[in-house]
């Protein structure tokens, strides 16, 4: 399939398999264990029913909103996705630039390729940052310092990693472990075996480190050194009067990434937090538990307005952004959906997808009689 002809997830994410090593792909695909948790993110989804409805004046609707004061074209961010700079050649900035042209939120995350500063300077506006809670706080504050000062309006605090959970595809690959000389060979097989992705990235896409880990001593290296300093720097210890010493260091909006309890979303609201993502990290860390879409509801029950609710995990189109606004959430981060678009077709192929899910949102809501994403109930659904 040519790229002209690549339109939906499935088509960005076959598109990508065959751009990408083996290594990258399952990085990007894959899960924690036995990826059940991946399975009830789309699953739920498609049992979830819009109820469509006819005969109604659809002539002016509105896909805009606003998060955070900044104006969103159609209620949805490109979430932090890891290594994106290993997709495709300084793969932040070109999602960054799609996310501005589509006028839509990037979000960067704390082990991207491209540093801050890099992505900053590259578009007008301006990415949202993604910070994981570590035990050097004196990094964490002057990464907050380097977000700060480089412009990036919101931050996105994860906070459902506090030891990573085992993804069985990255250690048998390689990606997260040691590698035998076989194993070696066998990866430096694969890559030769995929010419584009090698020539674009490999060759022209230099330095691979993380670059806002470079300033660790020795994460510079290589991806294996980088690794170890963040995992054995992931603090298990962390509470939520942690927010404090956060909020002492950043001025903007905190916004909570990975709350899956209603409990756990009442907590932000006492902690003080801008906003929540009901996430379970894209079925990545904790196997075995809800679908965010599934928990979402009974958070937006819990705190109601007393805080920003957004969504993320199994969303693969502009229908699925339209239910989970009708459950309760106030726009969507996509994170696989954009990166296997990337590295299908780089910036290009991002904004497409962007465009797409934005056509995609219009059809749904005219077809259910949704005039304004910011009035989206449970009126649109029914459960199957």
């Amino acid at each position: 399939m040519t790229l002209a002809r690549t339109i939906s997830f499935e088509d960005y994410r076959d598109a990508a398999k065959r751009r990408l090593p083996t290594v990258l792909y399952d990085y990007v695909d894959g899960g924690s264990y036995a990826e059940v948790t991946i399975k009830r993110n789309t699953a739920d989804f498609a049992a979830l029913t819009l109820r469509q409805r006819v005969m109604r004046d659809m002539s002016a609707i509105r896909l805009s909103t606003e998060l955070f004061g900044q104006s969103l074209a159609h209620p949805v961010i490109l979430g932090p996705v890891g290594f994106a700079g290993m997709l495709s050649r300084r793969g932040e900035i070109k999602a960054a630039r799609a996310a501005a042209e589509a006028g839509v939120p990037f979000c960067l995350s704390t082990v991207s390729i491209c540093s801050i500063e890099d992505v900053c300077a590259a578009v007008k506006t301006p990415p949202w940052f993604q910070l994981y809670m570590i035990k050097d706080r004196g990094f964490v504050r002057e990464l907050l310092s380097r977000a700060r000062s480089a412009g990036c309006p919101v931050l996105v605090l994860t906070v459902d990693l506090p030891t990573p959970g085992a993804r069985y595809r990255d250690l048998r690959s390689g990606m997260m472990a040691q590698q035998t000389g076989l194993g070696k060979i066998r990866q430096l097989v694969n890559g030769l075996s995929h010419p584009r992705w090698l020539y674009d990235v490999f060759a022209q896409g230099r330095p691979h480190t993380f670059g806002n880990l470079t300033a660790v001593s020795g994460t510079g290296k290589s991806f294996s050194d980088a690794w170890e300093w963040i995992r054995t720097n992931f603090d298990v210890s962390v509470t939520w009067a942690d927010l404090e010493y956060i909020r002492s260091n950043w001025s903007g909006p905190i916004v909570v990434k990975g709350i899956l309890d209603p409990e756990d979303a009442k907590e932000a609201v006492r902690a003080g937090a801008d906003g929540i993502i009901v996430s379970n990290h894209g079925g990545r860390q904790l196997d075995g538990v809800e679908s965010s879409l599934r928990v979402l509801p009974r958070v937006a029950e819990a705190v109601g307005d007393s805080l920003t609710i957004l969504m993320d995990g199994g969303v693969r189109s502009g229908l699925d952004v339209l239910k989970a606004l009708a459950l309760g959430a106030k726009g969507c981060l996509l994170g696989k959906s954009w990166a296997f678009a990337l590295a299908a077709g780089g910036e290009r192929s991002v904004l497409r997808l962007l465009d797409t899910s934005r056509d995609e949102l219009r059809v749904a809501m005219i077809l259910t009689g949704c005039s304004d994403v910011r009035a989206a109930g449970l009126d649109l659904v029914r459960s199957s």
